[in-house]
Parts: structure tokens; sequence; C-alpha cells
């Protein structure tokens, strides 16, 4: 899987130019392998992210700006929801690559959160690692309930 990122070599505006590095760099030190492709040198690239962009994300005018994201063909985000990933810690996701081996575990949603809550819960005390101290003290507890 290749992340596509979609620039403009040659933007005049300085917000697009500081979105773009702060994209690229933060691939990088991902270790993510991507694909930067320029829409300025290349009409192929600038048609092909403006026809790939979903409709519901496109501005009022309907030129999606760069940076915009993709993985292979599957749009991404902009740089905005990137950011967004970015600040949730949910970049690998938002990408759709998993996470590299070691990694936290990505964060979860609230209702998954709760339900692992309950099935700790439901496990109860007889689940739980104990010391031999501990086993012991049970085993001499119930000997003296069975007399």
């Amino acid at each position: 899987m290749v992340i596509k990122v979609f620039l403009a070599s040659s933007s005049g505006s300085t917000a697009i130019k500081k979105k773009q590095q702060d994209v690229l760099g933060f691939l990088e030190a991902l270790k993510v392998d991507y694909a930067p492709l320029d829409i300025a040198c290349n009409e192929d690239n600038r048609m092909w992210m403006r026809e790939n962009v979903p409709v519901e994300k496109k501005p009022t005018n309907g030129i999606p700006l760069p940076p915009q994201i993709f993985n292979e063909e599957s749009y991404c985000g902009d740089y905005e929801t990137f950011f967004d990933a970015k600040e949730d810690n949910a970049v690998y996701a938002f990408l759709g690559l998993p996470p590299p081996p070691g990694s936290k575990k990505a964060p979860v949603k609230e209702e998954e959160a709760q339900e692992e809550v309950e099935d700790e819960e439901a496990k109860g005390e007889d689940d739980q690692p104990v010391s031999e101290e501990e086993e012991e003290l049970r085993q001499l507890e119930q000997e003296e309930e069975d007399e």
C-alpha cells in the first residue's frame, strides 16, 4: 500500500506550503512510505486528484486544494482531517494502515472502552493473578470452611 500525497510544488500560498511540509515531515518521521504527486507540473495528477476527492469533501468552489491524501485509490482526507488524526494519535487509522509493532494500542471508542470495563468486571476475583501466599491463604480458608 502506498500513501499518495497530492502537492503543489509551485504554490504561491505559504499556508499551503506549510501544510504540505507538515504532512510530509510527519509521514517521514513515522517512516511511512508515501509518494508525493505534484499537481502543479502534472495535469494527470491534478485531474486524478480532483476526480477522486469525494463530492462531500470538496469545497464550495468544487476545486480541492493540496495537500490531499489517498491510500492507493482510497481517499483519506485533506490537511484538516490529517491534522485532527494527528492530534487524536490516530494517523495510522486515518491512513488505513496497521500500526507498527510495539506501538501503543489505538485509541478505542467510548462504547468499546465501556465494554472492556464490563468484561473485566465480569471476570471477577477468581480470574485475577494471585501470588503463592494469597493462593495458600485461600486454600486454608477453603479447608476451614469445609470442616
